[in-house]
């Protein structure tokens, strides 16, 4: 059928209506202006309650009220004016947090024009910020939203040492990442290490060409913001700047790499600084060092099952997560895929069952926690989500099943207690390129 300019109008008020209700950042009234209205009290009536936090909760109730979770037990009583909902025999989880995604920033289509990842102008770019490339309408959002993503973590590419800056944003519906911004999630600076900035610089003939140009090269750059900071006089250098907030621990630092080896001599060379990585992200080798990561306090976010697309992963394994999660270290899995951020639930499910079957005992509650609380923790805004507790928000799916099953589907998903996505909804995409285009059918 021919394109509709009035689709594109519905798009916009929808965007607009939406941007109102939903939108992360703080809103400023106006002088004089009312109080907003208090939010309607919603109860969960009869799943099974997966928390994240302990033991699922057979036939259990989760009340929200204002945005957050008041309670979560068995027979609860609903608020006046509460929106009550059945959903026996149904599944309630929390939010499943993606730590390590390019949406928005190597935006669907995969076209040339909507690589924004990576700025590979110089191997050291800590001044550049993801959230100036994030396109808020990228169709995969709204993918991601039907497999019960309700946050991710949006970084630059790996091409650089320093790549730049991550942004932690909630999906909803937006027009500026600004607007999706997780309140008070801590800055991240995204780091690599390994083959690919060797090869981008290298195949141009510039530094680094090897590893131990890596190193020595990202240990200069450390020293140069540690004297920046010490020395006032040189005026503002948002690069140093940014650097400094990393040597002061305020930016986490979420560090690409792979080897078992690159990662001890990360640890190594923050340790001079008096930092340590928040996480080494892809991890494939981390199983080797276990023990190290955890006495380091160094989480991993890993992949249930890739492997073998370049040199560095070719020891990956997939018992990874459960072997790292048995030592103690603080596991999650991530996407970095448009596509496998669409079922993070099975990839949990994957990755529990390598450990089955080398013999680990992982229960089912553990798993979870692999696409929940633990990337929550590495994003630093787990006291504000990742499991259902009295006084989080209220970021949470109703699955139609076990969600640790392939049949399971995400059926409502909510963010701070209002539903941003429920199956079989019709209404315009939060994507004008999917509205198509004129003459198009």
């Amino acid at each position: 059928m021919p394109f509709r300019w009035s689709a594109r109008l519905a798009l916009a008020a929808t965007l607009a209506l939406s941007c109102a209700r939903l939108g992360s950042g703080p809103a400023t009234p106006a002088a004089g202006a009312a109080a907003p209205a208090p939010k309607q009290a919603l109860l969960l009536r009869g799943a099974s309650v997966m928390t994240g936090a302990g033991p699922t909760l057979d036939s259990a109730d989760v009340l929200v009220q204002e945005g957050r979770i008041a309670a979560v037990a068995a027979s609860l009583s609903a608020p006046a004016g509460a929106r009550v909902v059945d959903v026996h025999g149904r599944f309630v989880t929390p939010g499943i947090i993606d730590p390590h995604s390019h949406m928005g920033v190597y935006s669907v289509p995969n076209v040339v024009t909507n690589a924004d990842g990576n700025e590979m102008t110089g191997p050291f770019k800590p001044e550049v910020r993801a959230e100036d490339s994030f396109w808020p309408q990228d169709p995969a959002i709204e993918r991601a939203l039907a497999g019960g993503v309700t946050t991710i973590h949006v970084l630059p590419g790996s091409a650089n040492l320093i790549g730049g800056q991550g942004v932690t944003l909630r999906l909803v519906r937006a027009l500026s990442a600004r607007e999706m911004r997780f309140p008070d999630a801590p800055a991240t600076m995204k780091m690599a290490c390994g083959e690919n900035p060797m090869r981008v610089y290298g195949g141009k003939g510039q530094p680094p060409q090897t590893r131990m140009a890596e190193v020595a090269m990202l240990r200069q750059e450390l020293e140069g913001a540690r004297a920046y900071k010490l020395d006032e006089s040189k005026g503002h250098d948002f690069a140093n700047e940014a650097l400094a907030s990393v040597l002061a621990g305020e930016t986490l630092i979420e560090n690409h790499c792979y080897r078992a080896d690159e990662m001890l001599l990360r640890i190594d060379l923050f340790k001079e600084f008096g930092i340590a990585p928040r996480a080494f992200h892809h991890a494939v080798e981390a199983y080797k060092i276990r023990d190290r990561l955890h006495a380091a306090g160094v989480g991993a976010v890993v992949w249930a099952d890739w492997w073998g697309f370049k040199m560095e992963l070719l020891d990956a394994i997939p018992a990874n997560a459960a072997l790292l999660d048995e030592a103690g270290v603080t596991v999650a899995l991530h996407s970095d895929s448009a596509d496998d951020v669409q079922r993070l639930n099975q990839e949990a499910a994957k990755a529990r069952a390598a450990g089955l079957r080398a013999g680990l005992e992982i229960p089912r509650e553990r798993a979870l926690r692999w696409i929940t609380a633990n990337p929550a923790w590495v994003l630093g805004i787990d006291r504000r989500v990742g499991t259902l507790e009295p006084g989080k928000d209220a970021d949470l799916v109703v699955w139609s099943g076990d969600p640790l099953s392939v049949y399971a589907r995400a059926q409502q998903v909510f963010i701070q207690g209002e539903l941003v996505y429920l199956r079989g909804e019709s209404r315009p995409p939060r994507s004008d390129f999917e509205l198509g285009l004129p003459g198009t059918p």
